[in-house]
């Protein structure tokens, strides 16, 4: 018998602010608290990026932990896109992305 995977719809909120030492855990959530999250996300404007393993791998830590160093890489490339697409967006006259916070 195969294994089923666990579709199970996973979300995990970052914040970051200057002078953290690394990106946090804001909010975490699975299924109907995932969805709200991402419901919150897109009615504030806060950019929402999609990979489940990361999700997954992030949903393990408490609300309020630091990323761990050997997630520092990946998130980082994902903060450097959200600026791109700040920039992107400011250039057309759109507001900024995340700016509704």
């Amino acid at each position: 018998m195969a294994d089923k995977q666990d579709k199970t719809k996973t979300a995990v909120a970052l914040a970051y602010e200057p002078g953290d030492q690394a990106p946090k855990i804001l909010a975490s959530g699975k299924g109907a608290v995932a969805e709200k999250i991402i419901q919150q996300a897109k009615e504030a404007d806060v950019p929402f990026y999609q990979d489940s393993a990361l999700a997954s791998t992030l949903s393990k830590l408490e609300i309020g932990d630091a990323i761990p160093p050997e997630l520092y890489e990946v998130v980082a490339q994902i903060l450097v896109f959200v600026d791109g697409m700040d920039k992107v967006r400011a250039k057309l006259g759109d507001k900024p992305i995340g700016s509704g916070r």
